[in-house]
Parts: structure tokens; sequence; C-alpha cells
């Protein structure tokens, strides 16, 4: 069968730490199939060469405006015409500024201002740079002009801080400019809980667990790398939702309960990551409890059990738990597995602040016959590897049935 024509992408290199990540994403346009020509702003030559560029690329690299030899022939109008898509990778604060300022001032620039081809950007900044006002009135102007963003995604920076702010990886770059017409889950309409429950005391006291769901919107974002249509069903996050994900919010054990069902109809694949409350106040209060007595007792009943309801449907998703472990990993995780009789179980141990609420992870996934050892890597990383198992055990796949 004859390969279907890719886009040409022009990639712009602003001047960010995360600039190295861009030399993956040019070899993954080229794997894709996309011819690729590489702008750099100065700022990006600094990080990384022209010439790295140009041997992933196969392309001479842009960097001045007025270059006399290039621009014999206004070679920026014939770039801004080449191209089918532009891609900016990393953005940074400056960057986005000037283009939402309608700059023209170096050769990027330039470009964004003389193409009609559409604009993605990946912003990559300091957590603060991205959350101050400035950058977010930038952002969002671009984006009622049209132009696309990826990320930022969060984690820890090379600054040293942690947040929001980091570029997206060039995975999830590559599929929201080309989207996943090939991937292993591609026609596959998967369902995703993340993040805790908050089972309310009284109007400002609540029950809870420190889940971040940073694991779970993980999930949901290599999901949809694969190709996947996802919805994700979530708790209260201490991250940020993915693009491309159709997102609804349940901040209680019942209400992710009743909207994982409402949404279940058709789904092909479930993942239970959410951290759901096991127990809740029977009657919460309607004020605020004063803390008049030297003591208090509040009646615990059970919640309902998301996981084992959707494992008892008929006809019924692929399914797959979550079991946050203390103690006797495999055992506990493989019996929770047969109980609930869910198709397969990843397995993490909490113990000694391990896990939750944490940027890394290992797992221990166990399904009927056999297991996977992942080992501790950033939970981006681990989702897409998990996502890659649950797609081959779903095909079936016997190599997946091997370590």
């Amino acid at each position: 069968m004859e390969r279907q024509a890719q886009p040409r992408v022009l990639l712009g290199v602003g001047g960010g730490i995360a600039a190295y990540k861009s030399c993956e994403l040019v070899r993954r346009l080229r794997d894709a199939g996309c011819e690729v020509r590489v702008v750099m702003t100065r700022g990006g030559a600094a990080f990384v060469t022209p010439l790295s560029f140009q041997a992933l690329s196969g392309q001479p690299v842009r960097v001045d405006l007025l270059d006399a030899e290039a621009e014999s022939g206004m070679d920026h109008i014939a770039l801004a015409r080449w191209a089918d898509r532009v891609v900016i990778a990393p953005a940074t604060a400056d960057l986005i500024a000037r283009l939402a300022a309608g700059l023209a001032d170096d050769l990027l620039t330039t470009l964004c201002l003389a193409t009609e081809a559409p604009i993605l950007l990946a912003p990559a900044m300091n957590r603060v740079m991205w959350e101050h006002p400035a950058t977010q009135a930038n952002h969002r102007l671009l984006e009622q002009r049209g132009v696309r963003m990826v990320g930022p995604e969060s984690g820890g920076q090379a600054c040293g801080e942690t947040g929001a702010g980091r570029m997206a990886e060039p995975r999830s770059i590559l599929h929201a400019l080309l989207g996943s017409a090939s991937g292993p889950l591609t026609g596959q309409r998967v369902l995703i809980t993340a993040g805790p429950t908050q089972e309310p005391i009284d109007p400002v006291r609540f029950i809870g667990n420190r889940s971040s769901g940073r694991m779970g919107v993980a999930l949901a974002a290599a999901a949809r790398d694969a190709g996947a249509e996802v919805r994700l069903v979530h708790g209260p996050l201490g991250v940020p939702l993915p693009a491309g994900v159709q997102a609804v919010a349940a901040d209680t054990a019942e209400a992710m309960h009743a909207a994982v069902l409402e949404h279940l109809e058709g789904v092909d694949l479930f993942i239970g990551a959410a951290a759901v409350a096991d127990y809740r106040p029977r009657a919460p209060a309607d004020q605020k409890l004063k803390k008049d007595a030297p003591g208090m007792t509040v009646e615990l009943v059970r919640t309902p059990d998301i996981l084992a309801d959707v494992a008892a449907r008929r006809p019924r998703p692929f399914v797959v738990g979550f079991a946050a472990e203390t103690t006797r990993l495999r055992e506990n995780a493989r019996a929770k597995m047969e109980r609930k009789g869910v198709d397969m179980i990843a397995a993490n141990d909490v113990s000694a602040g391990r896990a939750i609420g944490r940027q890394e992870n290992s797992l221990v996934v166990l399904w009927p016959g056999g297991e996977r050892l992942f080992p501790e890597q950033p939970k981006g990383d681990l989702a897409h590897a998990l996502i890659a198992l649950i797609a081959a055990r779903m095909a079936g796949d016997a190599e997946a049935d091997t370590n």
C-alpha cells in the first residue's frame, strides 16, 4: 500500500534548555515520513548547535533573517510558503511575547507572520514565568488567534524548581501535530479515572488522600498518543489536564462512580487509576462542625466499588485496575485482581512515601498467568510503557506474556 504523504514541517527552536528535546522531535517527524526544516533563534543556537539539527533533518538550518546568501531569493518568504505545519519547540516566554505582539525582529517571528500554515507552540520556561499574568495573557491572545498549544507539562525543571513549565515530550508534540493514524489504540475508546476523591465531613472538611492524579493524567496522555479517544473522569488534581482529552470532574466516590457508569457505553478499555476513598461519612454535617467537644466520632460507610462494578458489566471493556500496597505487593495485588475480576492490575509500593505525589514510580503489572516489572522512571514514560503493554494484551500479542 502506498504510504500517505505527511505534511512538510517547519520546526522553530527557541532559546531554552529544552531545545535538546527538539532533536528527538526531528527524528520522530522524519520517522513519520515528514520533510523537516529547522529555523533557530540565536538563543536556541546557544543551547544546541545548528549542525546537530542539520544532521538530523538532512537540510540546512537557518538562524539569521538577514543572511545575504539565503535571502538572495527572498528565502524567508519561500520557507513560509513551503511549510504545511509550523511548530515551535521550545517556545520561550520571550518568543511567545514577541509572537503575541506581532513582532518580526528575527527569522522565526518573521516566518510566523508570513506563513498561512497552522502554528503549534510547545511552551517551556520556569514555572513562575509561565504563571506570570503577562505570559498567560500572551498565551490566551495567541490561542484566540488560532495558534494551538501543547503543554507545558508539570514536573522538575532544570533550574531545580518543580511546577508547570516543562516542554511537552516529543511524542506528545508529534501527536498534536500529526495525530495518531496508526497507534496501537487507534479507533479505541478509553475511559480512565484519576486523582483522589474527597468525602465531605462538613462543608469545609473531608476525608481524602495524598494522590495528585499524576499517574492517571499521564495514562490519559499516553492513551491519546496511542490514537485512542480518551475520556478522563477525575477528582481534584494537583497537575494540569492533558490536551486532547475529554475531562469530567467528579470529587466524591459516588460522583465518580456515577460518571464512570454514565460514560461506559461503547468503551473498549477502562483503567481505574484513581485513588478512590473506600469509606465516606454516613451523614455529612450541613454546617461547619465546631471544636466544642474533646473528641468526635464519625461513622463511616463503604463507598461504591467502581472497579468491581465495571468488571461485572456484560458486555464489558478490557479492565485494568491499580493496587497501592504497603506490604506483600504481588500477593495483595493478585488477590485484588482475582477478587474484582479485572483483566490486569498495576501494583505500586506506597510504603515510606513512595509513588503517591511523586514524579517517578515503579510498577509490577500482573495478569492471569503473567507479570511485567517496570523499574522506577518518570510517570510519563511509565504511562507510555504501560499503555503499550495493555494494547499488546488487548490484541492478544503472545510476546506481551514475556518480560
